[in-house]
């Protein structure tokens, strides 16, 4: 079984430097730092499919680091629904319409959400790469794999117009390879 973890933090985003204390591992390892920039959903998948095949080796550890929504004036977004209650619990629901699409690890599922949505998840991008990659595993190897989101929060529970907010999203994603033939 393979871990992959993908991780956003409150305190220093856009970074991969701040999650990997949490990859404790003996011995020496090599960083190699990949910034995705932004793609058009043809290119997500052709970057998908070429980091595929490194996804499920154990000597490798991807993580994939990015913000949520970005609400407020400096962020010139603020999509309010409410029906949902305050801002913040809009928001909160918005950015869970968004990780459960990714749960269900499918990237044209994704790309419609932030097509209707127009949620500023800064690393929309290298999240739908890792999507179409576990695609295109998912389709030619067998395997499987189950992402599940474990912390969300929010830098401001805003409640007027005038305020901004940032969220955080952490997940880990599982992958099993396939069971050897009988």
């Amino acid at each position: 079984m393979l871990y992959i973890y993908t991780c956003t933090n409150v305190y220093y985003t856009y970074t991969y430097l701040y999650p990997l204390p949490c990859c404790s591992q003996k011995g020496k390892f090599t960083i190699v730092p990949v910034l995705v920039g932004a793609l058009r959903e043809d290119k997500e998948a052709s970057y998908g499919k070429l980091f595929s095949k490194y996804l499920t080796d154990p000597e490798n550890l991807f993580i994939i680091s990015s913000d949520f929504c970005h609400w407020g004036d400096r962020f010139r977004y603020k999509h309010y629904d409410k029906t949902k209650g305050p801002i913040h619990a809009s928001i909160h629901h918005l950015d869970h319409q968004g990780m459960k699409k990714i749960e269900t690890l499918n990237a044209k599922g994704f790309a419609e959400y932030l097509g209707e949505t127009n949620n500023t998840i800064c690393g929309r991008h290298p999240i739908a790469v890792l999507l179409h990659a576990i695609e295109v595993l998912k389709s030619a190897s067998g395997f499987s794999f189950q992402m599940k989101f474990v912390q969300y929060a929010q830098s401001n529970q805003c409640r007027s117009p005038s305020d901004s907010s940032v969220s955080y999203a952490s997940a880990s994603l599982v992958a099993s390879s396939p069971s050897p033939s009988s």
